[in-house]
């Protein structure tokens, strides 16, 4: 394989394998349309920002490839509830087992403990992860554009739609992005969020210049998420001037002993 990227891919390509024989896809698609609706997890981040001048989409993750063991304590409700306390729009909750240490299981505890819109972390290669996430209770899911051939995310996307989530889709590279602007364009009408993920998924290096290099190339009224990278509230402002509506934030606020005050601290204005 040659980088973290396409180790991971391979191995949910396998995992997914497992998955199809262990719960049949109409199984899981049957699950899916009966679960409760879904919240509007576009709809949170299309509000006025809220006190901190920009969204919040807070993430609950125990571990990563980058940073390895994050939060020995982990408990997913309790987080949530903190997240919710302190100001969050929006949650993101991992549930890659191998290398983010996540479940599936999580999506179902953090919705129970707090109202708040829900993502479901992962990397999404197959039509059956969008039917087992909304099945789950996720209302939203990410869709990696260095992973995905615009093609195949298209119809990613317009399943989502279908099932009533919103989809954040990522991106890294500008290539990738003049890629999906010539196939789904940003904005469009399918509840789709743009994320542009700082960090360099193949070799981990985080860099915020890559919003402000990539921020220009959506259609003006698109929601754009800047991820990963972000530590002070020095980082927060220089997102909101790059154009960002949301921010993605999950290791700075995990890897503090007090979530709740890491989070005033970085979000405060």
């Amino acid at each position: 394989m040659g980088n973290i990227l396409d180790e991971i891919v391979q191995a949910k390509r396998q995992a997914v394998g497992r998955a199809r024989l262990a719960r049949p896809l109409e199984e899981v698609r049957q699950a899916a349309l009966a679960a409760p609706a879904p919240r509007d997890f576009f709809a949170a981040l299309s509000q006025p920002p809220a006190a901190f001048g920009i969204h919040v989409i807070a993430e609950i993750k125990r571990k990563s490839p980058s940073a390895g063991l994050i939060r020995p304590d982990f408990d997913p409700a309790s987080i949530a509830r903190i997240y919710h306390e302190s100001g969050a729009s929006c949650l993101s909750v991992l549930t890659d087992e191998p290398y983010f240490d996540g479940r599936l299981e999580y999506i179902e505890a953090v919705k129970a403990a707090v109202p708040l819109p829900v993502l479901r972390k992962d990397f999404m290669i197959d039509e059956y992860q969008v039917y087992e996430s909304r099945a789950a209770g996720a209302d939203c899911i990410l869709l990696i554009g260095e992973v995905l051939p615009p093609p195949q995310l298209a119809s990613m996307l317009d399943l989502a739609f279908e099932l009533g989530m919103t989809s954040l889709i990522e991106v890294h590279e500008a290539r990738t992005l003049e890629g999906l602007m010539a196939t789904i364009g940003f904005p469009n009408n399918r509840r789709s969020l743009l994320g542009i993920n700082n960090r360099n998924l193949k070799i981990q290096q985080t860099d915020l210049s890559t919003t402000e290099r990539l921020a220009g190339m959506a259609g003006a009224g698109t929601i754009l998420v800047s991820e990963s990278g972000i530590k002070t509230r020095t980082d927060v402002d220089r997102l909101i001037a790059a154009g960002a509506r949301a921010l993605l934030i999950g290791e700075t606020f995990m890897k503090a002993p007090d979530i709740g005050a890491k989070f005033r601290e970085v979000m405060e204005k």
